[in-house]
């Protein structure tokens, strides 16, 4: 499983851990990634994404078919690769 939101297409980033002494080691920033069920009101089926944060403030504004729709036109989410739960 990759570490990236389905929705907005979010990934981890790298940067440096910076002690006292300035000294800088690599580090990795992770996305803040739950896995969600969505009930899909339009397709009328429970599914379930991997998103961030982020992705469900933008569910909640926007509705779950619109944040699916951009989504698949940015490129982020495949229809095929949407884990259905029910029907």
């Amino acid at each position: 499983m990759s570490k990236i939101c389905e929705i907005t297409g979010k990934k981890a980033s790298v940067g440096n851990n910076v002690s006292h002494s300035k000294r800088r080691t690599k580090r990795k920033f992770n996305v803040n990634l739950h896995r969600k069920k969505f009930y899909w009101v339009e397709q009328d089926m429970w599914i379930e994404l991997l998103v961030s944060a982020h992705a469900l403030r933008t569910i909640n504004k926007i509705g779950l078919n619109a944040a699916l729709k951009r989504a698949e036109a940015e490129g982020n989410l495949d229809f095929k690769n949407i884990t259905i739960l029910s029907l």
